[in-house]
């Protein structure tokens, strides 16, 4: 009852594969690429929307190029594919804010893990330059949390998926791992032969196989150094900081900049592995230094 209410004025009708919508309000769809993934420093350097219209008038679609005025992160670059020589000659946000405030007007807003980055990315680029969004006053809907929320990822749901059996007693420590080893064999026997490939182009051969090291490589990030992910490597193979006022930079340029910034970090509540990397590197450098 409670969603009927919510949406008791935003109807969706679906007819073959076209869409309809009756609202009350304009909505907006739309999708940003971006320099990184820090909704405060990184920028947009691409935005596209599609407007549905209160009025039942055709949707209308918008696309542009941005130049952010910095540098473009080698893990976005890798994954949009857009670079330094398609921005360059393209206009600034500021110079296109007032035309896309425009185009969105009063609209609500919707899009894909739209609410933790799109939106409140766009947000700020329009902050900058002096124009509020006012999300107080449009509805957000992320589709990425229907997703989740009607096909939970829960140790009881992968029960009942790959064993096509309810999970009584869920929460009990050994019933629960008991489980778990039931769901990987279920994964075994689903996936056997069966490759991977991912958003980003990624493609492994049959990654799920009854095989330690396969499956460690599968199931981790191995460029990320630390279980707290605050370090990784960059596509250098170099380590970088994964947090704070220095993401992104290596161990030697922050070194160069603020050594104390290492020293800052042993004092601080980080995980025992961070810790640990920070007092190899630090006694590298002592090393060197006695060596010159």
């Amino acid at each position: 009852m409670a969603l009927k209410r919510r949406l008791k004025n935003w109807v969706i009708l679906i007819k073959k594969n076209n869409r309809m919508f009756t609202l009350n309000r304009d909505l907006i769809f739309f999708d940003v690429e971006t320099t990184g993934l820090h909704v405060i420093r990184d920028r947009i350097l691409q935005i596209a929307m599609i407007k549905y219209f209160k009025s039942g008038a055709p949707p209308e679609e918008l696309s542009m190029i941005i130049n952010p005025g910095i540098p473009i992160a080698a893990e976005a670059l890798a994954i949009h594919g857009i670079g330094p020589e398609q921005v360059a000659n393209q206009p600034s946000f500021k110079d296109v804010a007032q035309s896309l405030y425009d185009f969105i007007g009063d609209a609500d807003l919707a899009g894909y893990n739209s609410n933790r980055f799109d939106i409140p990315i766009l947000a700020e680029e329009f902050a900058r330059y002096g124009f509020d969004l006012d999300l107080d006053k449009r509805r957000q809907i992320d589709v990425q949390r229907i997703f989740y929320k009607m096909e939970p990822r829960t140790l009881k749901a992968a029960y009942q998926f790959y064993c096509n059996e309810e999970l009584i007693d869920a929460h009990d420590a050994l019933i629960d791992i008991r489980a778990t080893v039931r769901v990987l064999e279920g994964q075994l026997e689903r996936y056997a032969g069966q490759d991977y490939k991912g958003d980003d182009n990624e493609f492994i051969a049959a990654p799920v196989k009854p095989d330690t090291q396969a499956l460690h490589d599968f199931t981790n990030d191995l460029k990320t150094l630390d279980a707290t992910q605050r370090l990784r490597y960059n596509e250098q193979g170099e380590i970088v900081f994964n947090f704070g006022k220095f993401v992104g930079q290596t161990f030697e340029q922050v070194w160069l900049k603020e050594s104390k910034y290492f020293y800052w970090i042993l004092d601080k509540e980080f995980s025992f592995q961070v810790k640990a990397i920070i007092k190899k590197y630090i006694e590298s450098k002592k090393s060197e230094s006695n060596q010159q």
